[in-house]
């Protein structure tokens, strides 16, 4: 079992955040965690990542009951890509430098790397069609390079679990794409991680992406199968309003119905 959420709740202050979060991610599986704006996507990951201890309920990842094990060992284990932590990088830094970092899972780099570590960072930048990237300053590249360098960075240290924190915010078209593609590669690997991709955009779920699940308000809306979840009944319902669905190289690509768009 990669993650175990069992009745998981948080509140802060008197705001109930989650309420009852049941999940379970297994081997094998790649997931897409959507929510609106406000859902708990963002507290569900802290928490899955240990950042955040939950009010009520467990929480397992990658067979380590939180609350018997130490959280710091599990995290090198969990890579994580986030706008959050974007902002916290040295802008000096150079790229290839920030992905050396992901091995200590640190924000700078404070050891002699070894040189194993320098030859699988040559490696993930140069998979990834960044190696023209290696000696730029962090605060040189554009918001694209700067996510594929992130993700090449929390795949430094080899993680089982890879969370992707709504990676295209902010991007345009081509790099959007650019970048989806660069993610669906790290699925198709056989000894790669699984991976849980955030997003409110259906239409970055690709093919690749088995299952979905659909937060609303803090509570599991629907879980499961993505074809079973994405269908024209199920978006609709989630989103409160009439939604058309077409589809187009495995992805579902929505829009508001007629009478919606009217109003």
């Amino acid at each position: 079992m990669i993650i175990d959420v069992k009745n998981v709740c948080w509140q802060r202050d008197e705001t109930t955040i989650l309420d009852g979060i049941n999940w379970q991610v297994r081997e094998g599986e790649h997931w897409c965690l959507v929510g609106l704006n406000g859902s708990g996507k963002t507290s569900l990951l802290n928490i899955i990542s240990g950042y955040t201890w939950p009010t009520k309920g467990e929480v397992s990842v990658l067979d380590n009951l939180y609350g018997t094990v130490d959280l710091r060992e599990v995290r090198k284990s969990i890579g994580w890509v986030s706008t959050s932590l974007m902002e916290r990088l040295y802008e000096h830094e150079t790229a290839f430098r920030i992905v050396l970092s992901g091995r200590e899972a640190t924000i700078g780099l404070y050891t002699a790397p070894a040189q194993e570590d320098v030859q699988y960072a040559e490696k993930l930048l140069e998979t990834f069609g960044c190696a023209y990237l290696k000696n730029r300053p962090y605060s040189a590249l554009s918001q694209g390079e700067r996510q594929k360098v992130l993700i090449a960075r929390a795949l430094m240290a080899r993680p089982r679990l890879l969370i992707l924190d709504e990676p295209c915010t902010g991007l345009d078209l081509l790099s959007r794409e650019q970048l989806l593609s660069m993610i669906e590669q790290i699925a198709s690997q056989p000894d790669g991680p699984a991976l849980v991709y955030v997003t409110h955009h259906i239409e970055e779920i690709l093919p690749c992406f088995s299952h979905t699940l659909l937060l609303k308000a803090g509570k599991v809306y629907r879980a499961g199968e993505t074809s079973h979840v994405l269908t024209q009944e199920e978006l609709s319902r989630f989103f409160g309003v009439s939604i058309d669905i077409r589809r187009a190289q495995g992805r579902a690509w929505i829009s508001l119905g007629e009478e919606t768009a009217v109003r």
